[in-house]
């Protein structure tokens, strides 16, 4: 039975169309997070660390979104202490875990294999959601993470030359792929209990606290004193990098199955590679067409209409 809703001019929403809302934020988050590059490759010309500008990242978004909150919406700011854990979840055991895990397999091996091993987390999300959600497992599900995956594994790159893998950089890497999805799994919980707003800004504030120590203050002080606007583009990547994407993901994830929002956000790497390609003049690659393809097909199965066959 289809179902409606208001929407905010009150004319009827269909479960359909609200359905589509969903995967758009979803996808509009993940093509957010591509275009990451774009800033890091600028700011880190100023001697900034990648760990060091995760944590000012987040620190510019909770920065953003506390000040908004406190001016637009403060009673959303008021949470139970008790439910601290849910952002606890999404602040430290994922944002600031997987960027730990991630920088370290990128000092280990290469960013390619990096970006692979990243990309199990759908894989991780779709295993912990049906013991912890009952989301149920179609074949569906099942062929759409894998094209995923295989997209991801194409469009890095990856086998296309040396490349070295210890054991370490494996571990380091599946534990970056297992924090990124921690955050669809927590956030889930978080949802049942706040807005996603609140669930946001906590993430952040509590990620603030997890990666605060990675940043040397000195150098931010003096790139700063140097170089005034360093301090306008810092917020500008909180802001579209973190704020946006991960109110976007995060209202998406509330409409949605966790393992079906972490295989939609699979366009990550297909936008980061496009943005190499036409902001940074990267080659174009057959493997980079066949990923990108590959990854458009899984969001297809993901949403044809029938999910009868059950695993």
């Amino acid at each position: 039975m289809k179902t409606a809703d208001k929407g905010i001019a009150g004319e009827k929403v269909t479960g359909k169309e609200l359905k589509g809302k969903y995967y758009a934020c979803i996808i509009a988050s993940g093509s957010m997070w591509g275009c990451i590059g774009i800033f890091i490759r600028h700011l880190g010309g100023y001697g900034f660390s990648s760990l060091a500008l995760t944590a000012l990242r987040a620190m510019g978004a909770a920065l953003i979104l506390t000040i908004y909150m406190l001016a637009k919406h403060r009673e959303k700011l008021r949470i139970k202490l008790r439910n601290s854990w849910c952002f606890a979840g999404t602040g430290i055991l994922s944002l600031t875990f997987f960027n730990i895990c991630y920088f370290t397999t990128i000092r280990r091996t290469s960013l390619a294999v990096a970006s692979v091993l990243l990309y199990t987390a759908p894989m991780f999300v779709m295993l912990l959601s049906l013991f912890l959600f009952h989301e149920t497992m179609t074949w569906r599900k099942g062929a759409a993470l894998l094209m995923a995956f295989a997209g991801c594994v194409l469009v890095t790159g990856i086998g296309r030359g040396d490349m070295s893998l210890s054991l370490s950089a494996v571990l380091t890497g599946l534990g970056a792929g297992l924090g990124y999805g921690l955050y669809s799994i927590f956030g889930i919980y978080g949802l049942r209990r706040y807005d996603s707003m609140t669930v946001t800004v906590y993430t952040f504030l509590f990620a603030t606290i997890g990666t605060a120590w990675f940043v040397d203050y000195g150098l931010l002080v003096e790139v700063v004193a140097a170089h005034p606007l360093v301090a306008v583009e810092l917020l500008a990547f909180g802001f579209f990098t973190n704020v946006l994407p991960y109110l976007l993901y995060t209202k998406g994830l509330s409409g949605m199955e966790a393992g079906k929002a972490s295989i939609t956000a699979s366009v990550e790497p297909v936008v980061a590679s496009l943005v190499g390609i036409f902001c940074f003049g990267e080659s174009v690659r057959i493997s980079v067409i066949a990923g990108v393809l590959m990854v458009l097909g899984a969001l297809v199965v993901l949403n044809v209409k029938s999910e009868k066959v059950e695993i």
